[in-house]
């Protein structure tokens, strides 16, 4: 019975961080000692699980520097901080898509790209976020340490639509929409496309990924 009730409490207790609302993100170490982190509660074996709470949260919003690794595209990145690797989807914005293998991609997907990574590779950079958006990735505005919003120069610099779909609660959008106004009024960017234009949305759903 002793043995039962041992096995027993972890697993409610793991029951209980599986039915905790989306915004909690996990972090462990496995075997091998990588860390790891997602919105999705761990495995039994991974017993010293803890749940990244909103004190660390607010440190991710609270002007720490994070290390570019990586940037993947034009608005997504890979930053090393606060002793966690985080997957960093820009909020607000939505850059050409890179495509696959056996697709080029979008017109300005690669400038994109190329802007972006001059801009925060290899640099420090701030982050506020907006909580977990899709594939386990931090919603949130990123800064260079002169103070320039990373997302917003996208949209200036043509290179970044205003993000089509929902956006965090409390997301100002304002800013955005009159850069973004600015830049397709002067065909700044993906805008002197004119009318063969395609929002990303838009070219997604026309050449979905295999």
């Amino acid at each position: 019975m002793k043995k039962f009730i041992r096995y027993l409490i972890p697993c409610l207790v793991l029951f209980m961080l599986a039915i905790q609302v989306s915004s909690d993100v996990f972090v462990w170490t496995d075997e091998d000692g990588f860390r790891h982190f997602s919105n999705i509660a761990p495995s039994l074996e991974a017993d010293d699980a803890k749940i990244l709470g909103k004190e660390i949260q607010n440190q991710i919003s609270d002007d720490r520097p994070f290390q570019v690794l990586k940037v993947y595209d034009g608005d997504s990145l890979l930053v090393k901080g606060l002793d966690l690797t985080l997957k960093i989807r820009m909020v607000g914005i939505d850059a050409p898509e890179t495509g696959g293998r056996s697709n080029p991609g979008q017109p300005y997907s690669k400038k994109a790209h190329l802007y972006l990574n001059r801009l925060v590779k290899d640099r420090s950079v701030t982050l506020k976020s907006y909580g977990l958006g899709g594939y386990n990735r931090i919603l949130a505005e990123v800064f260079t340490t002169g103070g320039t919003n990373v997302n917003l120069e996208m949209v200036k610099m043509g290179l970044a639509e205003v993000y089509q779909g929902s956006t965090p609660k409390h997301f100002d959008t304002a800013p955005y929409v009159a850069a973004q106004t600015r830049a397709r009024n002067n065909r700044i960017g993906m805008w002197a496309q004119g009318s063969r234009y395609k929002s990303p949305r838009q070219w997604r759903k026309e050449n979905p990924r295999k």
